[in-house]
């Protein structure tokens, strides 16, 4: 409502696995902490594809004939690595950049 933008830490993100679309509250405590949360998620769809790193070492996940990104935190925690299958969510309606990692399924070596 102040008409400033914040920065959402990338570990809460992860964590509450946001898409493009939740609404999330802030609140500044008195002693300047944020705490985020949740309070309107959006729907979600689950598309299956594969992890990529690109050449500037953000992590993509191709399927459909579509790319998203997905945030390092993410991927780091599942221990996830290049060609791994990957479970994502997405907004079930509209298009998206970013997606939500809920599970990676780690390749055979």
């Amino acid at each position: 409502p102040d008409g400033k933008q914040y920065s959402v830490p990338a570990n809460y993100a992860s964590k509450s696995k946001l898409v493009e679309g939740d609404i999330l509250k802030l609140t500044i405590t008195h002693k300047g902490t944020f705490v985020y949360k949740q309070i309107g998620p959006i729907e979600r769809s689950r598309v299956i594809g594969i992890l990529h790193q690109d050449d500037s070492g953000a992590f993509v996940v191709e399927s459909e004939g579509r790319e998203w990104t997905v945030l390092t935190a993410s991927v780091t925690y599942y221990k996830g690595r290049d060609a791994d299958e990957i479970v994502i969510l997405v907004p079930t309606v509209g298009e998206s950049k970013w997606a939500a990692v809920e599970n990676i399924v780690r390749k055979a070596i």
